[in-house]
């Protein structure tokens, strides 16, 4: 059946800040780290079972939400660019209230329980749950964060939100939606959200102080001008899948190196699969990225405003080693101990090009996103943990992108955006050495 007929009577409105932003506060600007990241899109998904939402309204739904945006202020805003007005400046959003989103949906003819079911075997199935956002081509009209309630025929609801990236990370993204259902619930914290004010100058660096060539986990892409979106030169699909805990031990074990981090042999056994799938038809993966979140405890997400100054970019090259022929355990020490990090010198390319041109990150190179730490499980709506949730990135370069997040009764949920081909023989050889589907 077709996915879009199964969503219907669906409703758009807007919600704003419950107070007016002050003057102190129109211009909220991008760091570095936040621009790179300007054509890339998360979309969070929560599934809740009817005893969580029996009785709620969409007025019930809103209602938090205006108080979130007086904290979330910038979400609420519009882009704009620096100058005179040619369109060629640096991005910034004005925050003009000019509010987040709303959109009303059912499902009159599944079952949460069934739709999930369904998610199993039509790998795209979660899209229309989540709202297809792009910002552009009126970039200044364009909001920043979309949030979906659809209804479902047992009584259920999900919620998913589509968040610009150029906005924070994923951690701030389920920060966002986490503080919502706190607000909702009546736990707002007075001292969440310290206002930073810091800009995002470089420190000079003399190893980095010229940026000699293209770091080697960013694609320069043609302008896109005010429409931020990546054109593949292939079709792309997601796929997802569950690692069981005995499954992840079971892993773990095979590598035999006590040390590494469940992510590390995650990463390193899909590498070495999909180098299998492309050495068939295509060259190996030599280089891979590896995105994830610096893990300096003095760093609490909890009172940062939402950017994404906290991602650390690196990469993994081994160009001299056959990824397909060789040990899992050493592709995953070579991840764990030889990992490079780019972040720097990224931020000191934009910096040098004033924000204004355009790079894909994710998909540049194979790509894989470290999200196990991001409390996605925290959202509760009535103290009723979601059934189940996930996280996705869209606006993916061809090369494509696999996270990794944390499942609460152990094991891992593992999101693939790649390119069709791809993902057919990955299934393929998941089945043969997994015997996962």
């Amino acid at each position: 059946m077709d996915v879009k007929k199964l969503i219907s009577d669906v409703k758009l409105s807007s919600v704003v800040p419950a107070t007016i932003t002050g003057d102190n506060k129109i211009h909220h600007e991008f760091t570095n780290m936040d621009l790179i990241m300007k054509l890339h899109y998360i979309k969070g998904l929560y599934f809740f079972k009817n005893d969580a939402v029996e009785g709620l309204h969409i007025y019930d739904l809103k209602l938090p939400t205006f108080k979130l945006l007086e904290l979330y202020y910038q979400t609420s805003g519009r882009i704009r660019r620096s100058g005179d007005g040619g369109g060629g400046g640096r991005p910034f959003i004005k925050c003009n209230d000019g509010g987040v989103r709303i959109v009303e949906a059912k499902c009159k003819n599944k079952t949460i329980d069934e739709w999930l079911l369904a998610m199993n075997d039509h790998d795209d199935e979660e899209e229309e749950l989540v709202y297809d956002q792009l910002l552009g081509p009126e970039l200044g009209f364009s909001p920043l964060v979309f949030i979906q309630f659809t209804w479902f025929k047992c009584g259920g609801m999900s919620i998913g939100l589509s968040w610009a990236h150029v906005l924070g990370d994923s951690f701030s993204a389920s920060n966002f939606i986490n503080m919502w259902a706190q607000i909702m619930a009546g736990q707002l914290s007075p001292q969440f959200l310290h206002k930073s004010t810091k800009t995002n100058k470089l420190i000079n660096n003399p190893i980095l102080s010229t940026v000699g060539k293209l770091p080697f986990s960013l694609k320069r892409v043609d302008p896109v001008g005010d429409h931020w979106k990546i054109t593949n030169s292939c079709k792309m699909h997601s796929h997802s899948f569950h690692i069981t805990q005995e499954q992840l031990n079971q892993l773990i074990s095979k590598v035999c190196v006590t040390k590494l981090k469940p992510f590390d042999v995650i990463c390193a056994t899909m590498w070495k699969m999909l180098a299998k799938v492309r050495g068939e038809y295509s060259s190996e993966p030599a280089i891979i990225t590896i995105i994830h979140r610096n893990d300096d405890p003095r760093d609490n997400e909890t009172t940062k405003v939402s950017s994404n100054n906290q991602v650390i970019i690196s990469i993994v090259d081994v160009n001299d080693v056959r990824v397909s022929e060789a040990d899992t355990s050493e592709l995953a020490e070579l991840i764990a101990e030889k990992i490079v990090d780019e972040t720097r010198v990224i931020e000191e390319l934009v910096e040098k090009e004033n924000g204004v041109s355009d790079f894909v990150v994710y998909g540049a190179n194979l790509t894989f996103v470290n999200l196990e730490e991001a409390k996605i499980y925290d959202l509760e709506l009535r103290g009723k943990k979601p059934i189940f949730a996930s996280y996705n990135i869209s606006g993916v370069g061809d090369e494509g992108v696999i996270l990794v997040l944390q499942r609460p009764e152990g094991g891992r949920t593992v999101n693939l955006v790649l390119p069709q081909k791809q993902i057919e023989g990955l299934k393929n050889k998941m089945r043969e050495e997994w015997g996962v589907f």
